[in-house]
């Protein structure tokens, strides 16, 4: 009896797998899983054999599995902001605003090719084993290319600072080496994020109306967008907010006028997660979700990251409020996103298929990692020349401050884990060498102004780095800062009050002190400016932070980062938070004193600018300015230099104060020179006319001013447009 039964139960399992393999068969044979169709007809096709039910159920982040056709789930919610995020192992870049500082983005275009290396291996490896989980995916939201226009943002770090051009190239660069360059298939998918006009207050986002008129739309809002557009970025995400009154994932402005009907634009639309139940809950401009639900449809949403779309769009079908032709239109934007992704290919003919556990988190990305982190610490000061520090003249070094020895202060938000984070004092601990007496304490916390260590330790040894600042529970997104006093907003540019005490404490010693400071933000540089001999500004600069600090302290390398925004006096020198408005802000159009301009940064050598072929004429916005500038290293080291070309306009009304057109970073050896080529195209001049509603160029006398910040003009040049 039992070989009975054993003999029945072969004959079953061998009869199912036959139907398993027959059905594999089968699915092999459907039109949509033939590589060799062009992906329109393979999107059709897979349109033709899903039900509406079915349909619905893939127009969520967390899709769903349509077993009969062989999909399996996916979930498209993934961040890489500065390294695949939320994911376990990865390598840990320096956050956003830090790159940024880099002014370097072939730099960020080789971090972006290794987060989506790590990215296809971590998919592979999930998927291997049948893990189809958030974070685990391909398709990612990022970058954020919103401007940092206010620094109490608490987001602001994971922007490329205040600028427009500066933002849209090295969006563009970030996703280049995101989306790979193989022909057929993308590496992963990048996402332009939030669309748009979006930078706080992040207490209100879910509720907000930026107001704001078409020029400052065009000219600053959504100058990077469109750029990344042209790149070929495949999503682009609506944002929580509300622009002069519609709502950015239901209003037609953004995304059917602006975005797909003049620029073109051919990939998917996203929703920020749950924005859609903001629409009738928070703006509360619709009655409900099935209202909401028809016109992010009609409007040009095709992914929702929420469940409203799948629990309530077969209502608005039932209601005769969307057709099937919406449904399939939203449907296949998604569907060829997968396609381009490989999802119904043969993993044989899919290039990134073998990228496996090796490919993550190796030592060349290690390496990049601490090159990154060195490029983007920027010093503010150097009293005296006392960096880079000589081993020989300091035996026993101090390292202190509540930001010395932590892990928040490297990671920042939207970030991953790699097992190997160097802090602050670790990494002066291992350059310093055995020979070298280093000590470590906490020194102060975030409150106590009174009660601090390693004082006494201090005055006792030759020198003192003390890390102090911010850290990403004290400004950033809503929810995630949990101790930030406002919503994940800075009410203010302090730095905390405890760690300003600290400082003082320690300039009583009498002995030298190097502040390095943490942040994602312009903070108030000038209220411990007296109490250091040397100020550098770390930003939050991923793993291998306390390396790359070292590296610049003991002159491995000489300092070349650059400020993205600027360091303003006060927030009273700035018009209101929730004013949208541009004038008055940023460099482009802030007239006040400062504490540092946009684009400033020092360096352990000089250089000197002279011109090798000066700008010729502007005859139309079809030409392109070219020029050429020598670059002469006249101090005594090696070092990088970060060469920016500004415009300034005629005086005219609302015409920007100056803008960055062009930039270059480049290592000159002591002694020598090189050439850089700058060509501008005159188009990038224009602005827009608010009553033809297009962009002109507008005649007048326009100067390129070249130097090595928004203040300094070492070149000058002057053309006229008639």
């Amino acid at each position: 009896m039992l070989l009975y039964r054993r003999i029945l139960l072969g004959l079953i399992l061998l009869i199912i797998a036959g139907a398993n393999l027959e059905t594999q068969a089968q699915e092999a044979q459907l039109p949509f899983r033939n590589e060799g169709l062009a992906i329109e007809n393979r999107v059709a096709d897979l349109l033709g054999r899903l039900t509406l039910e079915e349909k619905v159920s893939l127009l969520g982040y967390n899709s769903k599995a349509v077993p009969r056709l062989g999909i399996p789930a996916y979930n498209w919610w993934n961040e890489a902001l500065h390294g695949v995020a939320r994911a376990g192992q990865a390598t840990v870049f320096p956050q956003a605003i830090g790159i940024a500082a880099t002014f370097n983005d072939s730099l960020l275009r080789a971090v972006a090719e290794v987060i989506s290396t790590e990215a296809r291996a971590k998919y592979n490896l999930a998927t291997a084993q049948d893990r189809r989980l958030q974070y685990m995916g391909l398709t990612f939201w990022s970058p954020n290319i919103n401007i940092f226009r206010d620094p109490r943002w608490g987001r602001g770090q994971e922007t490329y600072g205040e600028d427009p051009f500066l933002t849209a190239t090295m969006g563009m660069a970030f996703v280049k080496g995101m989306q790979g360059y193989d022909p057929r298939y993308l590496k992963t998918a990048a996402c332009a994020k939030h669309f748009a006009v979006h930078s706080g207050p992040e207490a209100g986002r879910h509720s907000f109306n930026a107001k704001v008129d078409e020029k400052d739309l065009r000219e600053t809002y959504l100058y990077a967008f469109k750029k990344l557009v042209d790149a070929g970025v495949e999503s682009v995400m609506c944002a929580y907010n509300r622009v002069n009154d519609q709502p950015c994932c239901t209003g037609d402005a953004l995304l059917k006028n602006i975005l797909r009907k003049e620029w073109g634009f051919k990939g998917h639309v996203v929703t920020d997660c749950w924005a859609l139940d903001d629409i009738w809950n928070a703006h509360k401009v619709m009655n409900n979700r099935i209202e909401v639900a028809a016109a992010a449809l009609k409007a040009g949403v095709n992914l929702d990251c929420s469940d409203l779309l799948q629990a309530d769009l077969i209502k608005a079908y039932q209601q005769k409020l969307v057709t099937d032709v919406e449904i399939d239109s939203a449907l296949s934007a998604i569907l060829r996103t997968q396609f381009k992704l490989g999802f119904y290919d043969d993993a044989k003919h899919i290039p990134f298929s073998q990228l496996g556990e090796s490919d993550v988190h190796g030592e060349s990305h290690i390496a990049l990692a601490r090159k990154a982190a060195q490029q983007s610490m920027v010093l503010l000061k150097n009293d005296k020349g006392l960096l880079p520090l000589k081993k020989a003249q300091y035996k026993s070094i101090m390292v202190l401050g509540p930001n010395a020895g932590a892990m928040d202060p490297l990671v920042a938000n939207y970030h991953g884990m790699s097992g190997n984070m160097v802090t602050f004092a670790e990494g002066i601990t291992e350059a310093a060498g055995p020979a070298t007496a280093v000590q470590y304490d906490q020194g102060s916390d975030y409150t106590d102004t009174v009660r601090f260590g390693g004082i006494w330790a201090a005055g006792e040894s030759d020198i003192t780095i003390a890390v102090i600042g911010l850290t990403p529970v004290l400004e950033g997104e809503e929810g995630d800062a949990f101790l930030a006093p406002h919503g994940g907003d800075k009410l203010d540019l302090s730095i905390p009050a405890a760690h300003i005490a600290l400082l003082k404490a320690l300039r009583k010693k009498n002995k030298p002190v190097v502040v390095v400071l943490t942040a994602g933000s312009d903070i108030d540089v000038a209220s411990i400016e007296p109490y250091a001999d040397a100020i550098i500004m770390a930003w939050y600069p991923g793993e291998q932070g306390g390396n790359a600090l070292a590296d610049i302290v003991f002159g491995k390398i000489s300092p070349a980062g650059r400020l993205p925004v600027t360091f303003y006096n006060s927030l009273t020198d700035l018009p209101a938070y929730d004013s949208y408005e541009v004038k008055g802000r940023t460099y482009r159009y802030f007239k006040g004193n400062v504490q540092y301009p946009f684009g400033f940064g020092l360096s352990y050598t000089t250089f000197a600018y002279q011109w090798a072929k000066q700008p010729g004429k502007i005859a139309s916005a079809r030409d392109t300015l070219s020029f050429s500038v020598v670059v002469k290293n006249t101090g005594d080291r090696d070092g990088d230099e970060v060469i920016q070309a500004y415009i300034q306009y005629p005086s005219l009304d609302r015409m920007p104060l100056k803008e960055l057109k062009s930039f270059q970073r480049l290592t000159v050896q002591k002694g020598k020179e090189t050439v850089v080529v700058f060509r501008i195209p005159v188009s990038e001049l224009q602005k827009w006319d608010l009553q033809q509603k297009q962009w002109k160029l507008y005649p007048g006398n326009y100067k390129i001013v070249v130097g090595s910040h928004s203040r300094d003009e070492k070149l000058v040049a002057v053309l006229t447009v008639k």
